[in-house]
């Protein structure tokens, strides 16, 4: 009865997202800050249709802002759909082809006329998408003339199917081409499209070795013929910028990382910022933190421009008039701040104050922005501000969420509390009402992947807080290889994932142990995905404390994940066999004591049912006994229909008669 009052009440209004705060799209807040499209036709979609994490197809229309006319881009559903800087052309794909929708004459041409489905033009594959955070693989020259792009040759890259069970007397296969740690990628190559001539003209030279051996995650054009490519091998130890010259083809380097002991994180490259005398900032943690750092326009490093001992998390964007650089940093691992630096004097001024987390979108001129801030008492507020050197003023409010703080706050719950426990970020939830039992049985959540961090001061009211009305306390920790702690924080398992993070779960769960209010013979651990894994594998480490544990969608051999996430902190299985071996979850069947809970979608395309599969194997060899739930054609966030509900009851019951019994 107990478990159904929490459905009914906190739980119900979490999955309902009665209690998420509103925030506002980085379109609605170009659109405050003036930066917004311009021009005679405006961009328009809707029936979207989600494909995997980031893409959808969608219907999408011009519409004419003179005429007042509305017209359907494409025939049917399109994807990627980008307007030229000129305003004069729509560029966009379907079935992995290129078109260019010409606004002036309301006709279409095809960039692209490839037949092979193998062959993805322009838009990124399934691994592209999935791990370097990115659907459109082209970009508009400045001039509206060259349309560059990222081609992608799937041929050789092997197909993983699954069944499809729902509302069908037989079973359907669905499939995609998903590559594994140490097995194909498509080959790349970058093109570049001349709207005028109709011809394309591939860059050889950036492909002159092995194709395979690299990824081309980002392109940007700098003037009306230059063409950034951000080249990354395939261990992802070196990243390039290349400057090539989209006419005459010539290819120089601007800029290289590589490391022999790290992996060179490719994300940063969004944060660089351009200055119009062809300088440049660059973010990088080549020296052991995310610094920032000045570049001739001839990629020569001219000074470093943030002190070591802190990670920068965004660069926002220059004032030029007044030399000032805008970003945001860790002041804590925990807590985001915005800061000024002025470029002249390399002075630094912290501009937000109050604690917790601090971001905001700066217009071009980073004269005005919209700043963000929230904590675990405060969700998201936005102000819009007027920003001068190192200070900036409040203009208006745009959104303070007051509803929902206040309709939270009618729940009594408490807030979490921060603690270092031997070094570890953590923060603890615990009922503080007077009736509350002395000592309560502790769950301890987590997810534990590299450069991941769950320990932030933000408004977050999620399922840890029905735990609480349960009678459980909550741990949340970071163990070693999380983020903002310095890059060889993050690199603590470079190479050898799993042991570290169980070592660090299990002593803090230990630590706890030793409290007043903590029932240390009875407690949990919980975590989805990455979180899975470690859950797994915590449990399969010798004098471990857990009396049971859950894990949700887990990785449980890393030779059947994705090669570009697995490559990236463990290199090719042909490089690391050792690592491989130690960190699979196949060969570690015998040592799992405690009783768990598996929980996986059938259709998960990103940790595949697979997964979970080989490893039921193996616990059934070993003779060990598990409670396993499948959510039939579900993915890996197992949001479809009232899967959400249904696991988070079942979770509750599994503790219930394993914690409480």
């Amino acid at each position: 009865m107990k478990g159904l009052l929490i459905i009914l009440g906190v739980l119900t209004g979490i999955l309902a997202g009665d209690y998420k705060a509103n925030t506002l799209s980085e379109a609605e807040q170009d659109s405050i800050l003036g930066v917004e499209a311009t021009g005679r036709y405006r961009l328009e979609k809707e029936n979207e249709e989600t494909l995997f994490r980031h893409s959808e197809v969608a219907d999408w229309f011009v519409y004419d802002t003179m005429r007042h006319t509305r017209k359907p881009l494409g025939e049917g559903k399109v994807r990627d759909a980008v307007m030229s800087p000129n305003g004069r052309y729509v560029a966009f794909a379907k079935d992995n082809n290129l078109y260019i929708h010409k606004l002036d004459f309301g006709t279409e041409v095809a960039v692209t006329k490839d037949d092979n489905t193998e062959i993805i033009n322009g838009i990124a594959d399934w691994l592209y998408e999935e791990e370097f955070a990115t659907t459109a693989l082209f970009a508009w020259s400045p001039d509206s003339k060259l349309l560059a792009f990222v081609r992608l040759d799937e041929t050789e890259v092997p197909t993983f199917s699954w069944d499809v069970y729902s509302d069908t007397q037989y079973p359907k296969a669905e499939s995609l081409r998903y590559p594994k740690a140490g097995c194909q990628n498509a080959q790349a190559s970058v093109c570049v499209y001349d709207v005028a001539t109709k011809g394309i003209v591939t860059l050889k030279e950036l492909t002159n070795e092995r194709v395979n051996d690299f990824y081309f995650p980002r392109l940007r054009w700098t003037d009306e013929n230059t063409l950034l490519v951000l080249r990354v091998n395939r261990d992802q130890t070196k990243m390039e910028v290349l400057s090539c010259n989209a006419k005459s083809t010539v290819i120089h380097p601007l800029y290289a990382e590589e490391s022999k002991q790290y992996f060179v994180d490719y994300s940063l490259f969004d944060e660089w910022q351009w200055l119009s005398d062809g300088r440049f900032v660059v973010l990088s943690e080549k020296n052991g933190w995310r610094q920032a750092y000045l570049y001739s326009s001839q990629g020569v490093e001219l000074k470093t421009l943030t002190p070591e001992g802190i990670d920068l998390t965004a660069v926002y964007g220059v004032n030029e008039k007044t030399q000032t650089l805008y970003y945001q940093a860790a002041t804590t691992p925990s807590t985001r701040q915005i800061y000024a630096l002025n470029l002249k004097k390399s002075e630094i001024s912290q501009i937000t104050k109050d604690e917790g987390m601090w971001s905001a979108r700066f217009n071009s001129e980073a004269t005005k922005a919209v700043f963000c801030y929230q904590s675990f008492e405060t969700p998201n507020t936005y102000y819009l501000g007027k920003v001068e050197g190192g200070k900036w003023k409040v203009e208006r409010v745009l959104e303070d969420n007051a509803e929902i703080k206040a309709a939270w706050q009618a729940n009594h719950l408490p807030e979490p509390q921060l603690l270092l426990i031997n070094g570890l970020e953590a923060m603890l939830l615990k009922s503080q009402e007077p009736t509350a039992n002395s000592q309560q049985p502790l769950i301890v959540m987590h997810y534990s992947g590299p450069a991941s961090q769950r320990v932030l001061n933000r408004w977050r009211k999620r399922f840890e807080y029905a735990l609480v009305e349960a009678g459980y306390a909550v741990l949340i920790v970071d163990p070693r290889s999380s983020d903002c702690k310095g890059r060889a924080w993050r690199n603590e398992t470079y190479m050898s994932l799993g042991q570290k993070e169980a070592e660090d779960l299990i002593m803090a769960a230990n630590e706890m142990a030793k409290r007043d209010d903590i029932d240390g013979e009875h407690m949990a651990i919980m975590g989805w995905s990455y979180g899975g894994y470690e859950t797994l594998y915590t449990m399969s480490t010798k004098n471990h404390p857990f009396k049971a544990g859950v894990a949700i969608a887990p990785v449980t051999d890393w030779k059947l994940y994705d090669s570009a996430y697995t490559e990236r902190y463990m290199r090719r299985p042909q490089v690391n066999p050792r690592g491989y071996e130690e960190a699979s979850l196949l060969n570690k069947a015998n040592d799992l004591t405690g009783n768990v809970l598996i929980i996986h979608g059938t259709g998960d395309d990103n940790v595949h049912v697979q997964h979970t599969m080989q490893y039921i194997d193996a616990l059934v060899k070993a003779d060990k006994q598990f409670e396993m739930q499948l959510y039939p054609d579900d993915n890996h966030f197992l949001r479809k229909g009232n899967n959400a509900t249904h696991m988070h009851n079942r979770i509750l019951n599994f503790l219930q008669n394993n914690l409480k019994q």
